[in-house]
């Protein structure tokens, strides 16, 4: 099964529906994170969010204890049809800036029409991209963990902006559509979430 994000708040709920359903989980610490097995062989890996290690004993409450977020974050949204770029004060939103460009659809037609194309729609990115670095290393200026999401290589031309070379991207990956504000908030709401894989017995 795919990876879910558990909020905090409903950390222990979700581990007793997932002991209500396999019976109750044995816990260990391994590689950074709690594990969870249960006696019909279904289990659970739950990690930190901002990809941090646990290394605290195996108990439910430590583990939640852990899922403090930084004094200070960020996080950098980016696809073709726009962006978001926000810092967080623990969880809250303290700057923000969402923004939309147009970048042009791909076409059907061929030869030198698809190849003009092509390169419009190349500049209509980059001048979208460019924008977003723009603000990012305004509003991020400082902020060194930032939790990122959408288009992987957009984000990527984003990044590769010599003013946010500093900035560390910390999991877990946001596959968000076209940033709006309530986009970001949910963005921003999903990066302090447990990153947690579960597998139930056949």
């Amino acid at each position: 099964m795919p990876e879910v994000l558990v909020p905090p708040a409903r950390w222990p709920r979700w581990v007793a529906n997932f002991e209500a359903s396999h019976g109750p989980a044995a816990l260990s610490v391994l590689d950074g994170a709690l594990h969870g097995t249960a006696p019909d062989g279904s289990w659970f890996v739950s990690r930190l969010p901002f990809s941090a290690p646990y290394d605290g004993p195996a108990d439910l409450d430590a583990f939640l204890a852990g899922a403090a977020p930084p004094p200070t974050w960020g996080v950098l949204l980016v696809r073709k049809g726009g962006f978001a770029v926000a810092r967080v004060e623990e969880a809250r939103i303290v700057e923000s800036k969402v923004g939309q460009r147009h970048v042009q659809g791909r076409t059907k037609a061929g030869g030198q029409s698809q190849q003009r194309f092509a390169r419009r729609r190349a500049n209509q990115a980059r001048v979208a991209y460019e924008a977003a670095a723009d603000h990012a290393s305004r509003i991020l200026a400082g902020v060194a963990q930032v939790v990122a999401g959408g288009d992987r290589p957009a984000v990527a031309e984003v990044l590769d902006d010599p003013r946010l070379r500093a900035i560390t991207m910390t999991g877990p990956w946001l596959a968000v559509p076209d940033p709006r504000r309530a986009v970001l908030d949910q963005a921003v709401l999903d990066a302090q979430s447990l990153v947690v894989d579960v597998q139930n017995a056949p």
